[in-house]
Protein backbone atom coordinates (compact mmCIF):
# COMPACT_ATOMS: atom_id res chain seq x y z
CA UNK A 1 0.00 0.00 0.00
CA UNK A 2 2.67 2.61 1.14
CA UNK A 3 4.89 1.73 -1.94
CA UNK A 4 1.59 2.09 -4.21
CA UNK A 5 0.38 5.57 -2.65
CA UNK A 6 4.27 6.96 -3.56
CA UNK A 7 3.47 5.97 -7.23
CA UNK A 8 0.49 7.62 -7.45
CA UNK A 9 1.31 10.40 -5.68
CA UNK A 10 4.48 10.91 -8.42
CA UNK A 11 2.49 10.32 -10.75
CA UNK A 12 -0.34 12.62 -10.21
CA UNK A 13 -1.01 15.27 -13.13
CA UNK A 14 -2.38 17.78 -11.36
CA UNK A 15 0.05 19.54 -8.82
CA UNK A 16 -3.13 21.29 -7.10
CA UNK A 17 -4.76 18.09 -5.78
CA UNK A 18 -1.50 16.66 -4.90
CA UNK A 19 -0.89 19.88 -2.77
CA UNK A 20 -4.15 19.55 -1.12
CA UNK A 21 -3.86 16.14 -0.31
CA UNK A 22 -0.52 14.98 0.74
CA UNK A 23 -0.87 16.57 3.98
CA UNK A 24 -3.42 13.66 4.69
CA UNK A 25 -1.11 11.08 3.54
CA UNK A 26 1.64 11.88 5.46
CA UNK A 27 0.00 12.11 8.56
CA UNK A 28 -0.81 8.42 7.42
CA UNK A 29 2.40 7.00 7.10
CA UNK A 30 3.49 8.43 10.20
CA UNK A 31 0.91 6.67 11.72
CA UNK A 32 1.99 3.40 10.19
CA UNK A 33 5.53 3.88 11.98
CA UNK A 34 4.77 4.45 15.41
CA UNK A 35 3.23 0.86 15.13
CA UNK A 36 6.49 -0.09 12.64
CA UNK A 37 8.95 2.36 13.59
CA UNK A 38 11.69 0.66 12.10
CA UNK A 39 9.85 -1.29 8.68
CA UNK A 40 12.52 -0.24 5.88
CA UNK A 41 10.05 0.18 3.16
CA UNK A 42 7.89 2.43 5.38
CA UNK A 43 10.71 5.04 6.26
CA UNK A 44 11.72 5.01 2.44
CA UNK A 45 8.67 6.15 1.38
CA UNK A 46 8.13 8.24 4.01
CA UNK A 47 11.32 10.06 3.07
CA UNK A 48 10.25 10.22 -0.63
CA UNK A 49 7.10 11.81 0.20
CA UNK A 50 8.14 14.18 2.22
CA UNK A 51 10.76 15.06 0.61
CA UNK A 52 8.98 15.91 -3.13
CA UNK A 53 6.46 17.27 -1.18
CA UNK A 54 8.60 19.95 0.89
CA UNK A 55 10.32 20.39 -2.47
CA UNK A 56 7.93 20.88 -4.95
CA UNK A 57 5.02 22.70 -2.44
CA UNK A 58 6.58 24.34 0.45
CA UNK A 59 7.59 27.77 0.26
CA UNK A 60 6.78 28.54 4.28
CA UNK A 61 10.34 28.83 5.61
CA UNK A 62 9.76 27.27 9.21
CA UNK A 63 7.24 24.58 7.40
CA UNK A 64 9.93 24.08 4.92
CA UNK A 65 12.43 23.27 7.73
CA UNK A 66 9.72 21.43 10.01
CA UNK A 67 8.84 19.00 7.50
CA UNK A 68 12.42 18.42 5.73
CA UNK A 69 13.58 17.99 9.46
CA UNK A 70 10.80 14.79 9.40
CA UNK A 71 12.00 13.56 5.88
CA UNK A 72 15.66 13.42 7.38
CA UNK A 73 14.80 11.90 10.97
CA UNK A 74 13.55 9.49 8.70
CA UNK A 75 16.48 8.62 6.71
CA UNK A 76 18.66 8.71 9.25
CA UNK A 77 16.74 5.83 10.98
CA UNK A 78 16.89 3.72 7.85
CA UNK A 79 20.60 4.00 7.90
CA UNK A 80 21.08 3.75 11.47
CA UNK A 81 19.28 0.41 11.21
CA UNK A 82 21.03 -0.57 8.09
CA UNK A 83 24.58 0.12 9.30
CA UNK A 84 24.96 1.50 13.19
CA UNK A 85 28.01 3.15 12.21
CA UNK A 86 25.62 5.88 10.53
CA UNK A 87 23.69 6.73 13.33
CA UNK A 88 26.01 9.23 13.84
CA UNK A 89 26.71 10.31 10.09
CA UNK A 90 26.14 13.82 11.62
CA UNK A 91 28.62 13.66 14.30
CA UNK A 92 31.45 11.13 13.48
CA UNK A 93 34.63 12.44 12.01
CA UNK A 94 34.56 13.07 8.30
CA UNK A 95 37.11 10.33 7.50
CA UNK A 96 35.26 7.92 9.80
CA UNK A 97 32.26 9.09 8.18
CA UNK A 98 33.61 8.14 4.29
CA UNK A 99 34.91 5.12 5.31
CA UNK A 100 31.66 3.86 6.24
CA UNK A 101 30.06 4.92 3.37
CA UNK A 102 32.96 2.95 0.82
CA UNK A 103 31.82 -0.41 2.38
CA UNK A 104 27.90 0.23 1.45
CA UNK A 105 26.93 -2.24 -1.28
CA UNK A 106 24.50 -2.07 -4.02
CA UNK A 107 22.15 -3.87 -1.62
CA UNK A 108 22.16 -0.39 0.27
CA UNK A 109 21.68 2.07 -2.57
CA UNK A 110 18.14 2.64 -1.67
CA UNK A 111 19.01 3.87 1.62
CA UNK A 112 22.13 5.97 0.59
CA UNK A 113 20.20 7.41 -2.17
CA UNK A 114 17.06 8.33 0.06
CA UNK A 115 19.60 9.60 2.75
CA UNK A 116 21.43 12.12 0.32
CA UNK A 117 18.18 13.44 -0.76
CA UNK A 118 16.36 14.07 2.90
CA UNK A 119 19.47 15.36 3.61
CA UNK A 120 19.87 18.04 0.92
CA UNK A 121 16.27 18.60 1.27
CA UNK A 122 17.40 19.50 4.94
CA UNK A 123 19.97 21.73 4.08
CA UNK A 124 18.06 23.46 1.09
CA UNK A 125 15.39 23.84 3.83
CA UNK A 126 17.81 26.18 5.95
CA UNK A 127 20.23 27.60 2.99
CA UNK A 128 20.41 30.67 4.84
CA UNK A 129 22.42 29.23 7.50
CA UNK A 130 26.00 29.36 6.89
CA UNK A 131 26.54 26.81 9.43
CA UNK A 132 25.24 23.95 7.18
CA UNK A 133 27.84 24.81 4.28
CA UNK A 134 29.91 22.34 6.24
CA UNK A 135 27.41 19.30 5.86
CA UNK A 136 27.76 19.38 1.79
CA UNK A 137 30.53 17.57 1.51
CA UNK A 138 28.95 14.85 3.76
CA UNK A 139 25.82 14.81 1.38
CA UNK A 140 28.18 15.47 -1.65
CA UNK A 141 30.26 11.80 -0.60
CA UNK A 142 26.63 10.19 -0.55
CA UNK A 143 25.77 10.72 -3.86
CA UNK A 144 29.54 9.97 -4.72
CA UNK A 145 29.78 6.64 -3.58
CA UNK A 146 26.29 6.36 -5.16
CA UNK A 147 27.36 7.25 -8.60
CA UNK A 148 30.25 4.77 -8.04
CA UNK A 149 28.16 2.07 -7.08
CA UNK A 150 25.58 2.59 -10.12
CA UNK A 151 25.52 5.77 -11.84
CA UNK A 152 22.15 4.86 -13.47
CA UNK A 153 20.37 4.61 -10.16
CA UNK A 154 17.29 6.34 -10.27
CA UNK A 155 18.15 7.99 -13.73
CA UNK A 156 21.50 8.89 -12.39
CA UNK A 157 19.45 11.40 -9.88
CA UNK A 158 22.84 11.18 -8.12
CA UNK A 159 24.28 13.36 -10.57
CA UNK A 160 21.70 15.99 -10.45
CA UNK A 161 22.90 16.27 -7.07
CA UNK A 162 26.15 16.58 -7.68
CA UNK A 163 26.20 18.98 -10.39
CA UNK A 164 24.16 21.18 -7.58
CA UNK A 165 26.90 20.99 -5.39
CA UNK A 166 29.80 21.63 -7.68
CA UNK A 167 27.60 25.01 -8.85
CA UNK A 168 26.37 26.70 -5.41
CA UNK A 169 28.40 29.44 -5.17
CA UNK A 170 30.48 31.16 -8.34
CA UNK A 171 33.16 30.36 -9.22
CA UNK A 172 35.48 33.06 -7.24
CA UNK A 173 33.94 31.59 -3.72
CA UNK A 174 34.76 27.87 -4.45
CA UNK A 175 32.54 27.12 -7.09
CA UNK A 176 33.46 24.35 -9.62
CA UNK A 177 30.78 25.29 -12.74
CA UNK A 178 32.63 22.83 -15.37
CA UNK A 179 32.50 19.89 -13.22
CA UNK A 180 28.73 21.04 -12.34
CA UNK A 181 27.97 20.94 -16.19
CA UNK A 182 29.63 17.72 -16.44
CA UNK A 183 27.30 15.87 -13.74
CA UNK A 184 24.20 17.40 -15.86
CA UNK A 185 24.88 16.60 -18.96
CA UNK A 186 25.64 13.04 -17.72
CA UNK A 187 22.01 13.21 -15.84
CA UNK A 188 20.49 14.56 -18.87
CA UNK A 189 22.05 11.79 -20.96
CA UNK A 190 20.89 9.21 -18.32
CA UNK A 191 17.72 10.04 -18.00
CA UNK A 192 16.86 11.25 -21.24
CA UNK A 193 13.45 13.16 -21.32
CA UNK A 194 11.71 11.43 -18.46
CA UNK A 195 13.33 13.92 -15.90
CA UNK A 196 11.96 17.43 -16.83
CA UNK A 197 13.86 18.85 -13.70
CA UNK A 198 17.40 18.10 -14.47
CA UNK A 199 16.63 20.64 -17.51
CA UNK A 200 15.46 23.25 -14.65
CA UNK A 201 18.44 22.69 -12.31
CA UNK A 202 21.33 22.83 -15.41
CA UNK A 203 19.56 26.21 -16.58
CA UNK A 204 19.16 27.60 -12.92
CA UNK A 205 22.29 26.19 -11.15
CA UNK A 206 24.54 26.83 -14.34
CA UNK A 207 23.45 28.69 -17.04
CA UNK A 208 22.34 31.50 -14.78
CA UNK A 209 25.56 31.38 -12.64
CA UNK A 210 28.01 32.15 -16.02
CA UNK A 211 25.19 34.37 -17.09
CA UNK A 212 24.63 31.83 -20.11
CA UNK A 213 21.43 33.28 -21.90
CA UNK A 214 20.88 30.90 -24.82
CA UNK A 215 21.71 27.77 -22.83
CA UNK A 216 19.31 28.71 -19.58
CA UNK A 217 16.30 29.43 -22.96
CA UNK A 218 17.29 26.55 -24.53
CA UNK A 219 17.15 24.08 -21.89
CA UNK A 220 13.98 25.69 -20.07
CA UNK A 221 12.53 25.69 -23.71
CA UNK A 222 13.41 22.24 -23.78
CA UNK A 223 10.91 21.67 -21.06
CA UNK A 224 8.47 23.18 -22.15
CA UNK A 225 8.28 21.77 -25.52
CA UNK A 226 8.36 17.83 -23.89
CA UNK A 227 5.57 15.75 -22.53
CA UNK A 228 5.65 15.51 -18.93
CA UNK A 229 3.45 12.36 -18.69
CA UNK A 230 6.69 10.38 -17.85
CA UNK A 231 6.19 7.47 -15.55
CA UNK A 232 7.60 8.30 -12.04
CA UNK A 233 8.06 11.90 -12.75
CA UNK A 234 4.97 13.55 -13.46
CA UNK A 235 4.16 15.40 -10.97
CA UNK A 236 7.96 16.79 -10.75
CA UNK A 237 7.58 17.48 -14.66
CA UNK A 238 4.88 19.55 -14.25
CA UNK A 239 6.24 21.53 -11.11
CA UNK A 240 9.22 22.00 -13.93
CA UNK A 241 7.30 23.01 -16.58
CA UNK A 242 5.92 25.81 -14.15
CA UNK A 243 9.15 26.65 -12.96
CA UNK A 244 10.31 26.76 -16.15
CA UNK A 245 8.03 29.57 -17.08
CA UNK A 246 8.54 31.48 -14.52
CA UNK A 247 12.30 31.06 -14.89
CA UNK A 248 11.85 32.39 -18.83
CA UNK A 249 9.81 35.19 -17.20
CA UNK A 250 11.99 36.59 -15.20
CA UNK A 251 14.70 36.03 -17.67
CA UNK A 252 15.29 39.87 -18.98
CA UNK A 253 15.67 40.97 -15.60
CA UNK A 254 18.74 38.93 -15.14
CA UNK A 255 20.22 38.68 -18.21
Amino acid sequence: MADNLSRSFLNCDDPATVETAAPAYLLMIDSLLIDHPNNESLLLVAVKLYTSYTTAFVKDTQRAKSLSQKGFDYALRAACNRDVKLCKAREMSFDGYTQALSQMTKADLPILYALGAAWANYLEARQGDWRMIAQVPRVEAIMKRVVALNEFYEDGGAHLYLGVFATLVPPALGGRPEIGKAHFERALAISGKKNLMAYVLYARHYAKMLFNRSLHDRLLNEVLSSNPRMDGYILSNMVAQAEARDLLAAADGYF
